[in-house]
């Protein structure tokens, strides 16, 4: 990976859709930058579009890019939301991981099949409690 280089997406004109759009449990492998361990699970994405809408199979390729690279999962959330936020031009994006890391189950704590879960909040859902509740249900409900 490049990381002078950005994943690619393509951008198609919004002929009107100004509701949620969500992604979810998209699998992921990464490693650990502290613990050169592996760390994986899934990312659940919902995004409103502004006057663009993002490709759908470029979801799952911006999370493959970001996790491509050494990292933690704090800034792997963080990432995946900026791109799609500042690229994509959406109205608000909010992604959730859902992750088990090796380094806590294989050593120190040996707390197996813990899972950690971080989110990232951009543009609308930040401030519209409605919106934010309406795309938690659709990331979150089975």
């Amino acid at each position: 990976m490049d990381e002078g280089k950005l994943p690619k997406i393509t951008l198609f004109d919004n002929s009107g859709y100004d509701d949620i759009l969500a992604v979810k449990d998209v699998a992921f492998y990464s490693m650990c930058e502290h613990h050169l361990l592996p760390f994986f699970g899934t990312v659940s994405i919902a995004y409103i579009p502004g006057k663009k809408i993002i490709g759908l199979s470029k979801i799952p390729r911006i999370i493959r890019f970001f996790s491509a690279r050494m990292q933690v999962q704090e800034r792997l959330t963080k990432e995946i939301a900026d791109f799609l936020y500042e690229n994509a031009q959406a109205r608000g994006v909010m992604v959730v991981i859902k992750a088990r890391h090796l380094c806590m189950e294989m050593r120190g704590v040996k707390s197996v099949k813990a899972e950690t879960r971080s989110s990232a909040i951009r543009g609308i859902f930040k401030n519209d409690a409605d919106a934010r509740a309406e795309a938690l249900e659709l990331l979150l409900k089975s």
